[in-house]
């Protein structure tokens, strides 16, 4: 059996990523797939179990560099509305996984509950968010998180209560292949107030990140205590270059990626700047981009 057999309506061959990734750069996936609903996801998964087919789960691409000779097996992208579904219930946020986690943010502001106000401006799934345990400004999205649901590697849907969810920085403990869906308990609030506190961040995160036409994506994370950011400034590494590559002059957090830009400048790049930080202050930073 053909892994399209059955599947023929939702699964390419050799689909170009860099159109869904931020930084608009790397080779096709070997399949790519957009299923319309969680059965259908699920048949998928399975498949791909049975033949023995490595799988991917792509949201935003915010956080995704792409190498350029691609990505082997099966990547899955969660665009269809059965994906992306947001709602409250009392003080209880409900969000799918591939939901964009603004669109979450402004819906809790909306409707007076808080706690993830600080996360606007945040590119990414709501997935994604919780996978990594986005953060801003001292609250990290995990705080909040009642309950995930999610599919497994083996095609199976489990519930994950609370005392089951544990986070850290940028991280957690949900290492499951896909997140349907989340229930965050939140803090009712005034939506008055909460918009004006959400449109400050936003300002601020705006004003000191790239433009948004550029191809760019944020690269490290913060050591302990410490900004990525300012730390390669303090370097001296801004506009740092490599080919069609360069470190950020807004903020030195982010990469670049020019027209004539491949994955492996970047690549080369992110080495270069890791090696100049050891070399010079001891530190290692770690990456919070993930290379594909």
């Amino acid at each position: 059996m053909s892994l399209e057999n059955g599947f023929e309506q939702i699964v390419r061959r050799q689909e170009p990523l860099a159109m869904h990734t931020w930084f608009q750069l790397g080779g096709p996936a070997e399949y790519f797939a957009e299923p319309e609903s969680v059965e259908e996801l699920t048949a998928l998964v399975r498949r791909c179990r049975e033949e023995g087919l490595p799988t991917r789960i792509l949201g935003q691409g915010s956080n995704i560099l792409v190498r350029d000779e691609g990505v082997p097996g099966m990547v899955v992208r969660l665009s269809a509305p059965a994906f992306c579904g947001i709602g409250v219930e009392g003080n209880t946020l409900v969000a799918a996984g591939g939901a964009l986690l603004g669109r979450a943010v402004t819906t809790a502001v909306h409707r007076g509950l808080a706690g993830l106000e600080t996360l606007i401006g945040i590119p990414g799934t709501v997935g994604g968010a919780l996978h990594g345990n986005a953060g801003a400004h001292g609250e990290s999205f995990g705080h909040w998180a009642l309950q995930a649901t999610v599919l497994t590697n083996d095609g199976e849907i489990c519930h994950r209560s609370s005392d089951e969810l544990s986070f850290g920085y940028r991280q957690s403990n949900l290492g499951d292949l896909v997140i349907l869906e989340t229930r965050c308990e939140l803090q009712e609030d005034d939506p008055h107030e909460l918009s004006q506190r959400m449109q400050k961040h936003w300002i601020v995160r705006k004003a000191s990140q790239p433009l948004g036409h550029q191809c760019a994506g944020c690269v490290f994370e913060n050591p302990q205590g410490l900004s990525a950011g300012e730390i390669i400034d303090d370097a001296g590494l801004k506009g740092t270059r490599i080919g069609g590559a360069a470190v950020s002059e807004r903020h030195a957090n982010f990469i670049i990626a020019e027209p004539e830009c491949t994955s492996q400048d970047v690549i080369r790049l992110i080495e270069l700047v890791r090696g100049q930080i050891r070399d010079r202050m001891g530190i290692e930073l770690e990456l919070e981009l993930e290379i594909w």
